[in-house]
Parts: structure tokens; C-alpha cells; sequence
């Protein structure tokens, strides 16, 4: 009988969910609405109803494992979400447990970044690399880190929140509440903020015509495809945010030494405008002996992988604990 994994996304503004197998082929997905403000057993019922839409017919295989993914920081050993900010009231929720608790089997819990990473590593852009760091840069900046072919979670799970690496000591306030954060500096919203900042100031550019004006309609997107269509500021302000990129992966650099850095998320399509500028602040800041042979490359998984990073997950602690069951 076929055997399959259910993949869980819980994410801030939408709940995702897949039949996969051990492969990453997608059978099934649905999605629907977060609504986070309805509260914690609200959403946690959305998810389990998406988990039974999913969920194969007796007669068509079985479900070995689930595997959820959620943003931190949360602690995978136990299963716990600590804290996450864009889901209000969520603190110390046992969520593992409750899925668990709820379906009979296998259930595993992770943090979506550090998950979208195994999902790079296991089947995209970083595919057996044994050394490789994945950073999201999109509404906030988050990664994770594969070292020596194995997932770097820490002590309490909580390791490589690369978004919250300081860039700037006295610098601009993140919404952490630190002050000169990576995320602050290279975030879409981050940049955002610096174009507007500079607009309202006396700079021109074509992005003040794509909001009619409207200053406050501007969002990285918009700022992108005046890049793209030659704007000069508009290309400045990319820049900045990949000279600031570059500074958190030199310190990245010197702390893990990978092979290669794999780029994902919205504000990461802008290419070579961040590229260039990473490569520039790398070749200036760090040894050469640390950026020979580096690969720096987009991510391949597109809008699934987290989705599939949950299935990653899935699959290989179940096999891991089917081990050690054996050898006991």
C-alpha cells in the first residue's frame, strides 16, 4: 500500500497544506485563510480541516507522518511554538502534541525558514550540498544553515534567525525591538521605508508615478519594476539592501564556511541588483580564502518550499525513529 506524508504550512496570512510522498511529488493541496485574530483553537481547526481534505482514502495508502511548519522561534524537540509574532496570543503552544493527539501518527514540528532550507538542500537549488546556508529575503529576512549534510537547530532550536544578525550597531530600529538588524536594512518593507524616507526628502524617481503620488502605496515590488525598467534610484536602493546582505553573509562566511549561499524569497527576484552587490561587499570584507569556490544562487523550490521542507522533515525523522526502534 502507498504510504504518504502530509506537509503543513502555518503561516501569517494563509494555513497550507499537501499530500506528498517521500520524493516531494505534491498529490494534493489546499489552502485557506490564517484569520489569526479568531484565535488560536480557530486556526488550529483550520488546519486540522485542511489536514482531513487532504488525507488519503483507506483504500488508497496510508499517512506515515505529518510534518508542520511555523515561524519562530520555536523548539522542534518538544514541538512547541514559542512565540510568533504574526500569530497574536501564540505563546508555548504545544502544537506537535495537539496535531499528534489528533491523527495517531508521527507528528513533527519546524521552523519554516530552517524547513524551506532542508527543502533546498534535499531537492532544489543546494541538492547534497553538505555545506550551504539558505536565506529568505521577503517581508522579514530569516534562514537556515545545513553543516556537515545536517540541519543546525542549536540548543533550543532557535538557530539562524540570520534576519536579527546585527549589520549596524547604532542603527535603525527592527521590529524585534533591536536596534541595526539585518531584516531592518533588507527586508521589502525595510526598503521600502528608506525609498520613501528619501523621496519625501527631494529625491526623483518613476516609482512616484507607478503610485500617483501616493507615497504610501510604495512597496519593494513597485520599486523593483522601476528598477527594472532603468531607474536609478530605484537601483540604489537595491543596492543598499545587498551591500547590507553582503555584510550578514560575511560574518556567515567566517562563522560556517559553506559552499554555497542559496537566496530565496520576494525581494531575492531582483537578481543581480542584490547579487552584484553581495559579491562586491563579500570580496572586500572577507579572506579570499572564504568566498573561492562560493556559489551564490537563487532558490529552485519556488512558492512550496516550506511545504516541502515539512514533508523533508516528515520523512526523515519517521525514518529516523523507525531506526532506532530497530537497533533497541
Amino acid at each position: 500500500m502507498h504510504s504518504y506524508v502530509v506537509g503543513v504550512d502555518l503561516g501569517g496570512t494563509q494555513v497550507r497544506a499537501v499530500l506528498s510522498d517521500a520524493t516531494g511529488q505534491i498529490y494534493k493541496r489546499v489552502a485557506t485563510a490564517t484569520k489569526a485574530d479568531e484565535g488560536q483553537d480557530a486556526v488550529i481547526g483550520r488546519m486540522k480541516a485542511l489536514i482531513d481534505q487532504v488525507w488519503p482514502k483507506p483504500d488508497l495508502g496510508i499517512v506515515k507522518a505529518i510534518g508542520l511548519a511555523a515561524p519562530g522561534p520555536l523548539d522542534p524537540t518538544p514541538g512547541v511554538i514559542v512565540f510568533a509574532p504574526n500569530l497574536p496570543g501564540w505563546e508555548m503552544v504545544p502544537l506537535r502534541n495537539i496535531i499528534a493527539g489528533a491523527y495517531g501518527v508521527p507528528t513533527f514540528l519546524g521552523n519554516d525558514a530552517n524547513l524551506a532550507a532542508l527543502a533546498e538542500n534535499r531537492f532544489g537549488a543546494g541538492r547534497d550540498m553538505a555545506d550551504m546556508i539558505y536565506i529568505t529575503v521577503s517581508t522579514g529576512v530569516g534562514g537556515g544553515i545545513i553543516s556537515h549534510g545536517e540541519m543546525l537547530l542549536g540548543s533550543h532550536g532557535f538557530a539562524a534567525e540570520v534576519g536579527h544578525m546585527t549589520v549596524e550597531a547604532q542603527g535603525v530600529r527592527c521590529l524585534c525591538g533591536n536596534t541595526g538588524c539585518l531584516e531592518a536594512y533588507a527586508s521589502g518593507p525595510s526598503i521600502a521605508r528608506h525609498a520613501v524616507e528619501g523621496l519625501r526628502h527631494g529625491a526623483t524617481s518613476m516609482v512616484t508615478d507607478m503610485v500617483a503620488g501616493d507615497l504610501g502605496r510604495i512597496t519593494a515590488k513597485e520599486l523593483h519594476d522601476a528598477a527594472k525598467a532603468g531607474d536609478a534610484f530605484a537601483q540604489a536602493e537595491f543596492k543598499r539592501a545587498g551591500f547590507y546582505l553582503g555584510v550578514g553573509i560575511t560574518s556567515l562566511l567566517h562563522l560556517f564556511n559553506p559552499r554555497m549561499i542559496v537566496l530565496g524569497g520576494s525581494v531575492a527576484k531582483a537578481g543581480t541588483m542584490l547579487t552584484d552587490a553581495i559579491w562586491e561587499t563579500i570580496r572586500a570584507r572577507a579572506p579570499r580564502q572564504y568566498w573561492e569556490g562560493l556559489s551564490i544562487v537563487p532558490a529552485a523550490m519556488g512558492d512550496d518550499v516550506v511545504l516541502i521542507g515539512a514533508v523533508a522533515l516528515a520523512e526523515a525523522e519517521s525514518h529516523r525513529q523507525k531506526q532506532t526502534m530497530i537497533r533497541a
